[in-house]
């Protein structure tokens, strides 16, 4: 019985020695590769307006180019608000043009017969009293109808000076602060013009950079509300890779490092740039646990990979030194 007793507990250290021992070994060796994925983090794409989509011009898995269109929402309402906001801009332009003009030719001509007339006058009035001053030192004539011929004389002279003075305001433009002010009207009116055209462009959207289209939400001949998605692009640059290094780890990787990677069907030799290192710490998610990582703290780290793959695709990561 005491033999048996001893080989049992024999038995029972040598199994909690083994499973001490396959607990303690991965906290105690370096994982030859770290585990990760490619994410990708989608652009949707939606319309300011509400309307039917006239035409969606790409397909679900089609790849685009940078400027290449993409799909029409009905226009007419953002063309109607562009061509009011240009008709707007035209004439606050003209009304800015006007400002700076004298008045019209024949207005001015106006004042040029009234400079004439005023001018006549004057000399009619410089005749008279050159006829009467020798008439009233002679004693022939009052001395009063002298004093009325001057003031006459004098009355013509300013009437002439006003005509002349009105002909150049005439020719002037108008003021300054309404020139200011007939100028700020333009550029309200510009700025109006410029958000109508962008929201002209905006229901028909273009590109922005190479990507693959991930999914079309609504097509031709269907009603969109403003503001819904109506396809999504996964642009090449917002594809990264993702991946979890161990706490232990964590010094090595640093923004703008280089690592290596590998995944099943892929080229060799694959690398990415890291572009961001978490600053927290997290327990390793499920998706890529393994029996050596699983009970360990990591932090996430992303890289831009130097090809296009697909998202989801799991990868091996070779470990920084």
């Amino acid at each position: 019985m005491k033999r048996q007793r001893i080989l049992v507990v024999g038995l029972l250290v040598a199994a909690a020695a083994i499973v001490a021992f396959l607990v303690l070994l991965p906290r105690f060796s370096r994982p030859k590769t770290l585990s990760g994925y490619i994410e990708g983090e989608p652009l949707y794409l939606a319309a300011p307006v509400a309307g039917t989509v006239r035409t969606v011009r790409v397909e679900r898995g089609q790849d685009v180019v940078a400027g290449q269109p993409l799909f029409v929402v009905d226009p007419a309402q953002v063309q109607a608000e562009y061509g009011q906001a240009a008709a707007s801009l035209a004439a606050a332009a003209a009304q800015a043009e006007d400002a700076r003009k004298g008045q019209r030719p024949v207005e001015l001509a106006v004042y040029e017969a009234n400079i004439a007339a005023a001018e006549a006058r004057a000399r009619d009035a410089e005749a008279t009293l050159r006829r009467t001053e020798p008439l009233v030192r002679a004693g022939w004539d009052a001395p009063a109808r002298l004093d009325d011929a001057r003031a006459n004389a004098q009355a013509a002279e300013a009437q002439v000076r006003a005509a002349r003075r009105q002909r150049d305001a005439a020719a002037l433009g108008q003021r300054a602060d309404q020139i200011r002010a007939a100028d700020a009207r333009v550029q309200q009116a510009q700025a109006a013009t410029t958000g109508a055209g962008a929201r002209l462009s905006d229901v028909a959207p273009k590109a922005p950079g190479a990507a693959r289209v991930e999914d079309v939400f609504f097509h031709a001949g269907e009603w969109a509300p403003a503001n819904q998605p109506i396809l999504s692009l996964l642009p090449d640059e917002r594809i990264k890779l993702r991946f979890f290094v161990p706490e232990r780890q964590l010094a090595a990787y640093r923004v703008g490092r280089v690592v290596r990677f590998g995944c099943d069907g892929c080229a060799k030799g694959l690398t990415a740039r890291i572009d961001f290192v978490s600053p927290r710490a997290e327990f390793t998610p499920p998706v890529i646990y393994s029996r050596e990582a699983r009970d360990r703290l990591v932090y996430l780290v992303e890289a831009r990979p130097s090809v296009r793959l697909n998202v989801g695709q799991p990868v091996d990561v070779e470990p920084l030194k």
